[in-house]
């Protein structure tokens, strides 16, 4: 049997119940990517901070670094679930189980985003008179974040694709929804591909996503993102003249 003798005409067929399964798994690593965010930054934190607060970002990042998802998720859904007697459903449980694993990862981005920043501009920020917390957040933490953005893109595809495991407690994202479609139909070579596909192109969407959003951020600002926002900062610029009679 060749290629050409398969029933491709089931990937369109099936496109609706593929495409929401990709939309549970970009919202699944939405979620997951916001909190990872947060958690990896104070992680980082905590890991350039004294002793005992380093030693446990040492710990939680070691320890979670080297978890697979698959592990994660049923640590979350029927560990935690026994140990607590909480009952997470597969979408929370999901989005825990990439939070806790790339809380890890961020925060060795941000630890090194971070340690990029010259010592001088903490200086020049104190020469203000500025104190520690508006230092950071207003100087320090929007250059880290500017030169962590690359590498939270791929962390960010990589979420996408670790939600594949999550089949274990029944989410209903894209190899799920293929594995019904198989026992369905029994096409798994044809079904599969259009899966592989379906990841492929979502990771070449993310990328162009995060580039426009690295643009934005650039020196000077370019793409398409920048454009954008510097068209609204000129009509307020604008508004403002107007308001005041210039």
């Amino acid at each position: 049997m060749n290629i050409g003798n398969y029933d491709w005409g089931l990937i369109w067929a099936n496109h609706d119940a593929l495409l929401s399964g990709l939309l549970v798994a970009v919202q699944v690593s939405v979620v997951a990517l916001a909190v990872s965010v947060v958690g990896g930054l104070l992680l980082a934190v905590m890991r350039l901070s004294k002793p005992p607060l380093s030693w446990i970002a040492v710990a939680y990042i070691n320890v979670f670094r080297g978890v697979p998802a698959l592990v994660s998720v049923i640590w979350v859904y029927f560990g935690v679930a026994l140990l607590l007697g909480v009952n997470f459903s597969v979408f929370q449980a999901g989005v825990i189980a990439l939070s806790l694993l790339y809380s890890a990862f961020m925060a060795e981005i941000f630890r090194s985003a971070l340690g990029a920043i010259p010592a001088g501009h903490k200086e020049a920020g104190q020469a203000l008179g500025m104190r520690g917390t508006r230092i950071f957040f207003s100087v320090i933490l929007p250059q880290a974040i500017k030169i962590a953005l690359p590498n939270l893109g791929s962390m960010f595809i990589g979420m996408l694709k670790d939600t594949s495991t999550f089949t274990v407690i029944g989410l209903l994202e894209v190899v799920r929804v293929t594995q019904n479609l198989v026992a369905q139909s029994f096409q798994p070579f044809v079904l599969y591909t259009a899966a592989a596909a379906i990841y492929v192109l979502a990771a070449f969407v993310i990328d162009v996503l995060f580039r426009l959003v690295e643009g934005a951020y650039a020196s000077p600002p370019r793409g398409a993102i920048s454009q954008v926002l510097r068209s609204r900062k000129r009509r307020r610029i604008q508004q403002l003249m107007a308001e005041v009679g210039v």
